[in-house]
């Protein structure tokens, strides 16, 4: 990023920052409930629509789809047109994509809602946090900052249930609409509060920019997703459709090879060969997606089972709550509890936990479950997100160098999201034949990222890494020592004060005072 289009960190009084960081706050807080509530929801729409729990589920993945596809490329939009106008309309898209859910009764409709819901996201939470750190200051007040951004969003997956599970019992059409008319209110304030000009919110690209490539190559990558997941889904359970699923991953390859041809002859590819060769940031990525989308299978399974025992949303809600809360409740703290354990141990340990909740809970419930019955699956799940998830993304970020931290965070993060597309689809079709073959598959695909932590323990850290020498001599940016981290279902993001948030491939490293990012 140029120096023209930067600006000192900390402009403007104190009190309006302050309204700036609580206002982007809130939106990911709303960012942060949208699976976690259409979670609990999800059994009334597919009682509503006829859905079956693989037509369901379309409601889960379509949204992690649409956040996987459009997050690489949502940098590109960013420099071409500017980090206020991006988040503004994403938000406002938000809105409308919220109501016309509420009021359809297709379930079509419903699902490219939450797609476009999903891509909004991808937009809304990394360039809100970019926001943040141009505008507060660099030190205190930033990591204060960071930190109240990040607990919103650890905060916004127990506030979906528990949301969800109260407005699901008068409809699950006001869980779909509660989000517009606060969106629409966080929209009004960030008009007023939201800088503009030639700073970082302003347009940076530099000559040559794809901004056309970016808005196709992020609908290609989302159809493939959308595809992969698909085909999955008819490829497990008893209603498998062979010839669609082949079909399906034909199409999902078609897309794949454009993608590759594009990024091959790209002068700043969306991803750089060098992360391709970085072993910490693949290793985490394969196990954070692991980790996310067998815990996302892991709830829906769980709210399956419940609603066919005759549990109301409510007490769907509070029976999940234990695997969000303990993150809300160290969120500020995660940071430092990864430094003390190590992040090869801190994420062997939260891998290790999770296929054994997962391997506790019930494969039968009925009227006669309790909490009782639940809590050590959840408790398991619950500690295994606050030992592994922080500490998975500074694993996979924290030896990259400082002009490629934009890129690794985006791989890392779409791969979160690529799990939850990946596991929750034919975990959900092998929800139809029975629940302990769903849970069979989250167990495993549990395990696998256990095994994969595991690996990485005989791995000590080394004073270099696999990167071409030429990035090696850059300055290394140390990560934060309090790392946010948000909510397991939505971005998950850790922020780096000192790193930005959409910085080009290859940019030239500037001085800490007049950098802002983050990493997602």
């Amino acid at each position: 990023m140029e120096s023209s289009t930067t600006i000192a960190p900390g402009g403007g009084r104190p009190r309006a920052r302050w309204a700036l960081v609580s206002v982007l706050a809130a939106n990911m807080l709303v960012d942060a409930l949208e699976v976690s509530a259409t979670l609990v929801a999800l059994p009334s729409v597919g009682a509503e629509l006829g859905l079956s729990a693989t037509g369901a589920q379309w409601l889960v993945t379509g949204f992690a789809a649409g956040f996987a596809g459009l997050l690489p490329v949502g940098g590109r939009l960013v420099e071409r047109l500017g980090r206020r106008p991006v988040y503004l309309v994403a938000l406002l898209v938000f809105a409308v994509a919220s109501l016309a859910g509420a009021f359809t009764d297709s379930a079509a409709l419903l699902t490219a809602t939450r797609v476009v819901k999903g891509c909004c996201v991808a937009l809304t939470a990394p360039t809100g946090l970019a926001i943040i750190v141009a505008a507060v200051p660099e030190g205190a007040a930033r990591r204060r900052a960071l930190s109240v951004y990040s607990f919103f969003g650890a905060a916004g997956f127990c506030a979906g249930l528990l949301l969800s599970g109260l407005l699901t019992e008068a409809g699950w059409r006001w869980t779909t609409a509660f989000p517009a008319p606060v969106a629409l209110l966080l929209l009004a304030a960030g008009l007023r509060l939201i800088p503009h000009g030639k700073s970082p919110d302003g347009p940076t690209a530099r000559p040559g920019t794809p901004a056309r490539f970016a808005v196709a190559g992020g609908l290609a990558l989302t159809g493939a997703v959308l595809l992969l997941g698909y085909g999955l889904a008819h490829l497990a359970g008893p209603g498998r459709d062979r010839p669609a699923a082949a079909a399906a991953f034909a199409v999902a390859l078609l897309l794949g090879g454009f993608l590759l041809r594009a990024e091959r002859r790209a002068t700043r590819p969306l991803v750089p060969v060098e992360l391709l060769r970085h072993a910490p940031l693949l290793r985490s990525a394969v196990g954070a997606a692991a980790l996310n989308g067998s815990y996302v299978a892991f709830l829906l399974i769980v709210t399956l089972q419940l609603h066919g025992a005759g549990w109301t949303p409510w007490r769907t809600a509070l029976a999940l709550l234990p695997a969000g809360l303990p993150l809300a409740l160290t969120a500020l703290h995660s940071g430092r509890m990864v430094g003390r354990l190590g992040p090869a141990r801190a994420v062997a340990a939260g891998a290790t936990a999770a296929p054994v909740g997962y391997a506790l809970q019930p494969r039968t419930v009925d009227a006669a479950t309790g909490y009782a019955d639940l809590l050590p699956a959840m408790t398991f799940v619950g500690a295994a997100f606050v030992l592994a998830f922080t500490a998975l993304h500074l694993q996979a970020t924290g030896r990259v160098p400082a002009p490629l931290q934009g890129a690794a965070g985006s791989l890392y993060q779409t791969c979160v999201q690529l799990g939850a597309v990946l596991t929750v689809a034919p975990a959900a079709a092998l929800y139809t034949a029975g629940p302990g073959s769903a849970l069979g598959l989250v167990t495993a695909v549990g395990a696998a990222g256990a095994c994969v932590a595991l690996g990485g323990l005989g791995r000590p850290a080394r004073p270099s890494d696999p990167l071409p020498a030429r990035s090696r001599q850059r300055k290394e940016t140390p990560p934060c020592p309090e790392t946010p981290c948000a909510s397991p279902s939505s971005s998950a993001a850790c922020a780096k004060a000192a790193s930005d948030p959409f910085p080009p491939a290859g940019s030239p490293t500037r001085p800490a005072a007049a950098r802002t990012s983050t990493s997602t």
